[in-house]
């Protein structure tokens, strides 16, 4: 079926890639399912063709590709008829590099990006541990700042390229005491003292290799911080959209070839004194796998050409990898059926695809947690935010003075207590039990409690290089309309919009008193969408410049 979305260098590109993975790569699928391993040289080979640096720019090695170089890529790499293969490309592409190409600094872009786009080092994303997978909310492994370094504790575990990987983006909780706004990322490099790996052993994708890592008080650098410290939770969520995009372009390529390896099957197969092809039962499941496939292809095109319209569609993409991770995973049932006895057998690949099938629906979100999304945004009407707006030219953090000298006790125990919650979020800053003594009276409408964020600026010094302009938009007859700006220093409070903002808060006017005035819980107001926001990690930086109202 023709898809409006591909153009002529597309299809030039399809023939490149897929003439690379049929001559250089599927040749060796027995030998590399066998030692369970990816050699070095393909991955050098897939940098030297350009084939890892797709979407990322040109200045870090990449290409500044459309999206839809990646689609056929991953499409493609499917006809190595290794998903272990597929997977271990996928997560060093698109998952362990994405964090540090959205909002890692320039040296590690430098460090890690480019060798990463070159195919001279191998990347990994660590998220998952053994008391942790899906509910990344409540991972344990700890980064603990001493000085220069932070000490990592703790380990993961189902990681693919664990093993073998040269460095590691890494979640772990560096403020334990802030909930989901205490985690960040930070790149562990393999050499680093007491960072340790163990191969586990799997049903399916056997060429690639996934670990549980252990870290016995690594010192990493603090330099090796991705983004913002506290931030790491609203970027997982934000990458969770590309990844299941990724996958579910490969779950839908995996069942094209597995049907394409079953007709030929089938037309050549004779059983009854007739062609396998000729039986009306195998036509038909094989007519309903071509047509659910055919038809999530065409879902996954457009949920692609979302996602590089720069859309955060996570209902589409949650939709999708629950379509596509399930359809795969029944179209291997069925094309495996249709072999008989042989279909069972190692040495036809079907076998292998129908292994490597069965994780899709649990790897990158299982079905259960889709479905759950996609129930919160069609029922509970649920909005969510991307967390990477502008990532790379975020200012820095204000960095807060020392008060003075003469500060009397209190001030200088309000000053202390302040600096500690720099780096707070939006829900922290929030969501502390501490009277501001400077403030007479506490305002109790949305407006009152806008207009008092000129007199709330905290007293310590702010950044004067630190410039940003937030827009309120808060419904209701106790709202409005209002523009917050932050410049030199001091803080001024408009009604209206006035200029380009580089955040946006939408809310209910009540459901923003009762986060403010601590009547609801301001961590499930934004995960929940009452509060919702353009850009989180601005927010972040904005919020914790403010004392609190209770």
């Amino acid at each position: 079926m023709k898809s409006p979305y591909f153009r002529e260098e597309h299809h030039l590109f399809r023939q490149t890639v897929r003439q690379f993975i049929e001559t250089e790569v599927a040749p060796h699928a027995n030998e590399w399912e066998e030692k369970q391993e990816i050699p070095r040289y393909i991955w050098q080979r897939m940098g030297e063709l350009g084939f890892l640096g797709l979407h990322y720019p040109e200045k870090y090695g990449g290409s500044a590709a459309d999206f839809f170089y990646s689609v056929i890529f991953t499409e493609e790499l499917s006809r190595s008829l290794m998903g272990g293969f597929c997977a271990a490309v996928g997560v060093h592409q698109y998952m362990a590099t994405a964090h540090l190409a959205q909002a890692g600094s320039e040296a590690l872009k430098q460090q890690y990006l480019v060798p990463a786009i070159s195919g001279s080092k191998i990347g990994a994303l660590a998220i998952s541990e053994p008391g942790a997978g899906s509910d990344v909310a409540n991972l344990r492994t700890t980064a603990v700042r001493e000085g220069d370094y932070y000490v990592v504790n703790g380990s993961k575990i189902f990681i693919t390229n664990g093993v073998y990987a040269d460095f590691v983006v890494v979640a772990c909780k560096t403020n334990p005491a802030a909930g989901i706004s205490g985690i960040s990322l930070l790149i562990v490099d393999r050499n680093m003292p007491g960072f340790t790996a163990s191969k586990l052993k799997k049903m399916g994708w056997h060429s690639s290799d996934t670990g549980e890592l252990f870290f016995d008080n690594v010192r990493v650098p603090a330099a090796n911080l991705i983004g913002h410290e506290g931030n790491g939770f609203y970027y997982i969520m934000d990458s969770f959209q590309l990844e299941r995009l990724i996958a579910s372009i490969g779950s839908v390529a995996a069942a094209e070839v597995g049907l394409e390896i079953t007709l030929k099957y089938i037309n050549e197969r004779e059983a009854f004194g007739k062609k396998v092809n000729k039986f009306q039962a195998i036509r038909h499941s094989l007519a309903d796998i071509a047509t659910e496939t055919e038809a999530a292809k065409q879902f996954t095109y457009y949920t692609a050409w979302l996602y590089d319209q720069g859309e955060f569609a996570v209902k589409e993409c949650s939709m999708l990898k629950l379509l596509t991770s399930e359809l795969a995973k029944k179209a291997a049932d069925v094309c495996l059926q249709c072999f008989g006895g042989y279909g069972y057998m190692e040495e036809y690949p079907i076998a292998r695809m129908y292994r490597d099938a069965r994780v899709g629906t649990i790897a990158g979100g299982t079905s259960q947690i889709m479905r759950e999304i996609i129930s919160k945004i069609i029922i509970d009407d649920v909005a969510y935010q991307p967390a990477y707006t502008d990532a790379q030219t975020k200012p820095a953090k204000p960095t807060p003075e020392k008060p003075e000298n003469n500060a009397q006790p209190e001030d200088k125990k309000e000053a202390k207590t302040e600096i500690i919650n720099q780096n707070n979020s939006l829900t922290t800053a929030i969501n502390q039990n501490q009277l501001t003594s400077s403030m007479n009276s506490t305002p109790q409408t949305a407006k009152e409690i806008v207009l008092s964020l000129s007199d709330r600026l905290k007293t310590y010094k702010v950044d004067p290089n630190y410039q940003t302009t937030v827009h309120f938009d808060l419904l209701g007859p106790n709202g409005g309309k209002f523009t917050v700006n932050i410049s030199n220093g001091a803080c001024t409070v408009q009604e209206g919009h006035i200029g380009q903002a580089n955040c946006m808060l939408t809310a209910k006017d009540k459901d923003y008193e009762d986060v403010e005035l601590g009547r609801s819980n301001p961590q499930m107001a934004v995960l929940m969408g009452k509060i919702r926001l353009s850009n989180m990690g601005e927010m972040m930086t904005f919020s914790g410049l403010f004392k609190r109202l209770f």
